[in-house]
């Protein structure tokens, strides 16, 4: 092994060793300057750390549905979803605006769906995801509480460039639930976006949350510069059963 391989085994540029082989058994890139040739081995270096990256936060996320993509959500299904509004969200606008996004509607809708396929293209844009369903992340609140790392795991929560809450309203919420919600919320209010999903409409979800003060601070936080997409009709997987 030649100094410069080892230097750049020791310095784990995979990307660039792997084009610098490429260029060396083609002898076409002798004819290329010094520069177009180090800018291509740059360049796959670029484009393998990124790759990389993508890797681990996809990981990370946990999403439940890992085939959920933007390209595959279905517009002919009548569910009344928006398709210009759509486009808007994928391109990622609301990401750079810290606005949230809030998903309703009837089980069986797509809500999830949406919402990971959104989340999963923010992700394949080199950005952090994490979803969550809401009962879940409650239970791991009060683990956290237990065994002392609270503040730790709001720390954690807080640094994803997106946060999905799944299936909210589903369970009903305890008093410290609720506080331990607007925890979440507020650590994310005007740096980071939220995407809610529920069964229930936004204007039953004071009701839901069953404290006043806590309602009020939650909703004004969530509901503040939101994009809102109400689905109807009924369940996709009927849909398909009845056209099968």
């Amino acid at each position: 092994m030649s100094k410069l391989e080892n230097l750049i085994a020791e310095l784990k540029l995979a990307g660039l060793e792997a084009a610098l082989s490429r260029q060396m058994e083609n002898p076409q890139y002798r004819d290329l300057p010094f520069e177009d040739r180090l800018l291509q081995l740059l360049q796959a270096e670029s484009a393998e750390r990124l790759s990389r990256k993508i890797k681990r936060n996809m990981a990370q996320a946990k999403f439940k549905d890992l085939n959920a993509r933007v390209e595959d959500i279905d517009y002919t299904i009548p569910r009344g979803l928006d398709k210009s509004a759509m486009l808007s969200l994928i391109s990622g606008e609301y990401l750079n605006k810290k606005q949230n996004i809030l998903i309703t509607g009837p089980t069986g809708t797509g809500k999830s769906f949406i919402a990971q396929a959104l989340a999963n293209m923010v992700v394949r844009d080199g950005l952090t995801a994490r979803y969550y369903r809401l009962p879940r992340l409650m239970d791991e609140m009060k683990l956290a509480r237990l065994d002392g790392t609270y503040v730790k795991g709001l720390n954690k929560i807080a640094k994803y460039n997106l946060l999905i809450l799944d299936d909210f309203g589903i369970n009903p919420l305890t008093t410290d639930d609720a506080n331990d919600l607007l925890e979440v919320i507020e650590d994310r209010a005007g740096i980071s976006s939220v995407i809610v999903t529920s069964q229930l409409p936004v204007d039953r979800w004071y009701d839901y949350l069953n404290n006043d003060t806590v309602a009020d601070a939650i909703l004004d936080r969530l509901l503040h510069s939101s994009h809102k997409i109400k689905l109807k009709g009924e369940s996709i997987r009927k849909i398909q059963a009845d056209n099968a």
